[in-house]
């Protein structure tokens, strides 16, 4: 049995700058890897399913593991039955990547476990047919993402501790994007821009995702009583960055719904992976 963590992303902002002639929409973000995991174990068996424990609200056919690998059953040299069982600690549909990590973790492990000797360049290019944030999480780097989402310019970013809460609520990617408020032509930005003034970056979902989602909009209030309030992703997750005047225990302990205290990664845990 292999068990391998899974980690969890920020987006420390996120802006739409245009909308492409397919319908999808150019992004500029920061992705930022942090140290809340997922935990998969991978177990070979006899028979020749691949087969999921841990994740019975998704169905089968839908669940990114089970389909990462699927996609890579067709290069495998040592193709055989496994059992993967999933630990879930990151919230599902959060705006944090969980599912995205999951099925990069799943396309790391089985690359090697069935000898399919794709690089982490081809890994990366199947994963982006799973989903945009998929290859940040093969890569296992922070970065700097353009298109709609898979441009990646790997990064350093200082460490940094983060408060993370987790509104009662399960935002709707497809309705965010059918906001006709929702700003689609922010002005193109560079790295450099963003290292000078980090805090004048937001993302451009947190009015709507405030004005549909009261959660969302009180768990922002609550934390920008103590430091900068931001969105992740498309939501429901928000996070503020831990200053030193902060006294953390009581902000996580009165927080109006779920709290994390998460620490930046450098790079994933599931770089340098070898059987």
């Amino acid at each position: 049995m292999i068990r391998v963590p899974s980690p969890a992303k920020l987006n420390l902002f996120l802006h739409i700058t245009g909308r492409r002639a397919d319908g999808y929409h150019e992004l500029q973000s920061i992705f930022q890897l942090i140290d809340l995991y997922d935990w998969l174990e991978f177990t070979q068996t006899g028979s020749p399913q691949i087969s999921i424990d841990g994740l019975n609200s998704v169905d089968l056919e839908q669940n990114l593991i089970y389909r990462a690998a699927q996609a890579l059953l067709p290069y495998a040299k040592q193709p055989g039955g496994i059992n993967i069982r999933i630990e879930k600690n990151i919230p599902m549909g959060a705006g944090l990547g969980g599912g995205s990590s999951n099925a990069a973790a799943t396309l790391i492990v089985l690359n090697k476990l069935w000898q399919c000797g794709l690089d982490t360049e081809q890994l990366a290019r199947l994963g982006l047919k799973l989903g945009a944030d998929v290859p940040i999480f093969i890569h296992g780097r922070n970065a700097w993402a353009e298109g709609i989402g898979e441009h990646l310019t790997f990064i350093d970013l200082d460490q940094k501790q983060y408060i993370v809460l987790k509104p009662d609520c399960f935002i709707s990617t497809q309705l965010l994007f059918s906001q006709k408020t929702l700003t689609r032509d922010t002005k193109p930005t560079k790295f450099c821009a963003y290292q000078l003034t980090p805090f004048s970056f937001g993302n451009n979902f947190e009015p709507v995702a405030r004005s549909l989602y009261p959660e969302v909009n009180e768990a922002m209030q609550y934390l920008d009583q103590f430091s900068t309030a931001k969105l992740t992703g498309t939501g429901a997750c928000v996070f503020a960055e831990v200053t030193e005047n902060m006294n953390v225990n009581d902000i996580l302990k009165n927080a109006p719904c779920k709290s994390y205290l998460v620490n930046s990664l450098t790079e994933s845990p599931l770089r340098h992976f070898e059987v």
